[in-house]
């Protein structure tokens, strides 16, 4: 697939580093030639210096006969006239520009062919939101992925003592929970990946992923580590796009306080919010802190537009007596140092965005994609069609098909039904296929096992 990236930031180069190695034609645009120089001595890609919403910078780029056109520069207005550009002058199939303006968002009837012609639109600053939501619904999560619009979700958790499937095999699972269906998809072990069979034994601080319907997660969580109380006190660091989202779909449920620096932002958050206690001050204000009961607090939610004021405001309440700390972090070197000390989790946006692009990026009919460790695995929803003589997966069993190593089918949703995947299964036209795939570079595999001969059509 031939594809052009405007913009090398984070988001932009973590996505060159996702597609560069999947045999796509990459094109990446910038008008930082010093990004450009660094993602290209790394990765198997062109680079073009210039503004990407330029006719002739796109037509340098190989517009004319592209597949596809992802636009995440900075700025929204680039991003959407880039996608203007792409449509009128070279007819490109399909586009893609990230937007962050709610301005621009509260208006879906702006993002059609006869108006500003992006085919889809990616919002971090809303894919975060629901990310953090999930991890505050599900606690002692440190990950969640919702499937099959909410029906099923993958789970990663650490297994701590006291569980009670902590130093047993997995095989006891049905044993202590005969009325609930699981599949681990995986464990991770001092980074490294295992995958499960029945013999499996969990040990104490391995991370494991696992798929159930959203009504037993919790039970099975039981089984990994002691049940946390769920969260009722909420503190929100950060007033922007995100903390102003994540209040209001907080509030309704918790009790939700929100600290903002700026006195302007401040009033106009509290205009939009009705349940949300709003503080306008400093966050990392130990006084602050104090007054508003920072030891009651069950979860403290840094999400600034400042790695280091998230980071220290979260190891500051942490100190004082938050029970929980979640902070947003940009860079991903701070990612892998700061969790799993006073920070209990780090969401990265990157990851978040990532996912959803590779949603509309994958070959085939794919409803969901989630980029996990880092990048180096992928979980991700297949709509399987066709029928035995067109697919090489309906009609199977699961047992039956032969899946690239370290694949796992975790699971099938049909209809509303959630069936726990068992080697028996056999999977049907328009079923959605959960899969886990613990190495990344296996994903050309899984596409092509879900692709329909041309017979089909």
């Amino acid at each position: 697939m031939k594809i052009i990236i405007l913009g090398a930031g984070q988001v932009g180069g973590t996505l060159a580093v996702n597609l560069a190695g999947e045999d796509n034609d990459i094109t990446v645009v910038d008008t930082n030639a010093k990004r450009l120089r660094e993602l290209q001595d790394h990765l198997d890609l062109r680079t073009i210096v210039g503004s990407g919403s330029f006719p002739h910078i796109l037509r340098q780029a190989g517009a004319e006969d592209a597949d596809m056109l992802i636009a995440v520069t900075n700025s929204d207005e680039i991003n959407m006239i880039a996608c203007q550009v792409a449509f009128s002058l070279f007819h490109t199939p399909r586009k893609i520009a990230r937007v962050r303006s709610t301005s621009y968002l509260n208006e879906p009837d702006l993002f059609q062919s006869d108006a500003v012609p992006v085919d889809v639109v990616i919002s971090p600053e809303e894919l975060v939101v629901k990310s953090i939501y999930r991890l505050i619904e599900n606690p002692g999560a440190l990950q969640v992925m919702d499937f099959a619009e909410g029906k099923v979700r993958l789970v990663a958790v650490k297994a701590y003592y006291g569980g009670p499937l902590v130093g047993n095999a997995l095989s006891a699972l049905k044993e202590h929970m005969p009325t609930i269906d699981t599949r681990v998809a995986a464990i991770f072990r001092q980074g490294q990946a295992i995958m499960p069979t029945g013999g499996t034994v969990i040990e104490a601080d391995d991370e494991v992923f696992f798929l159930a319907a959203k009504n037993h997660i919790r039970s099975v969580m039981g089984e990994l580590q002691r049940l946390e109380k769920p969260y009722r006190r909420i503190m929100i660091a950060g007033g922007g796009n995100i903390g102003l989202g994540l209040a209001k779909l907080l509030e309704k449920e918790y009790q939700v306080k929100l600290i903002e620096h700026n006195a302007r932002r401040a009033q106009v958050i509290s205009e939009e919010l009705d349940d949300t206690l709003i503080l306008q001050g400093d966050a990392s204000n130990q006084e602050m802190l104090i007054d508003e009961n920072i030891e009651d607090i069950d979860v403290f939610v840094a999400v600034t537009n400042n790695d280091e004021v998230n980071i220290l405001s979260a190891v500051l309440a942490k100190r004082m007596g938050a029970r929980k700390t979640m902070v947003l972090i940009s860079r991903p070197a701070y990612v892998d140092l700061m969790q799993g000390y006073e920070i209990d989790i780090a969401v990265s946006p990157q990851h978040a965005t990532i996912g959803s692009l590779l949603t509309h990026i994958r070959r085939g009919d794919v409803a969901n994609v989630y980029s996990l460790r880092r990048g180096a695995a992928e979980a991700l929803e297949a709509i399987a069609h066709g029928d035995e003589q067109t697919s090489q997966v309906v009609g199977r069993a699961i047992g039956e098909i032969e899946l690239p190593p370290g694949t796992t089918i975790g699971a099938i949703v049909r209809d509303d039904q959630v069936l726990i995947a068992h080697d028996n299964i056999v999977i049907q036209s328009n079923d959605h296929v959960i899969l886990f795939l613990v190495d990344k570079k296996y994903i050309n595999d899984v596409e092509q096992l879900f692709q329909v001969d041309f017979s089909f059509f």
